[in-house]
């Protein structure tokens, strides 16, 4: 079973990392830095079940829940965002959000 966890720890531990990677070498486009923040909050919720299923324990499982509807909330909320700024300025790079504000 040691072995096993090693394994999905290992899983969760590069999806972090490729998310993480995704932040750091793309800071133009706002949807790619999304999808990274995803992939981040997929890499947390797997060690949270991964967790659960070893300490045979059922909370883990639902923090996973509660962040995946976070998760999904701020999906919903930061597209919407997005599509409104694209109305205004005609494109979603990160540098001109700033002059949305007033």
């Amino acid at each position: 079973m040691l072995i096993d966890l090693a394994k999905y720890l290992t899983v969760a531990l590069i999806l972090f990392l490729i998310g993480i990677s995704g932040i750091i070498l793309n800071r133009k486009n706002i949807i790619v830095m999304l999808m990274s923040i995803e992939l981040m909050l997929l890499a947390v919720n797997l060690n949270f079940i991964i967790f659960s299923v070893y300490l045979d324990d059922v909370m883990g499982q639902l923090f996973a829940i509660l962040i995946l509807t976070v998760a999904a909330a701020e999906s919903a909320i930061g597209l919407a965002i997005l599509v409104v700024y694209y109305r205004v300025r005609g494109s979603v790079t990160v540098e001109n959000i700033n002059l949305l504000r007033g």
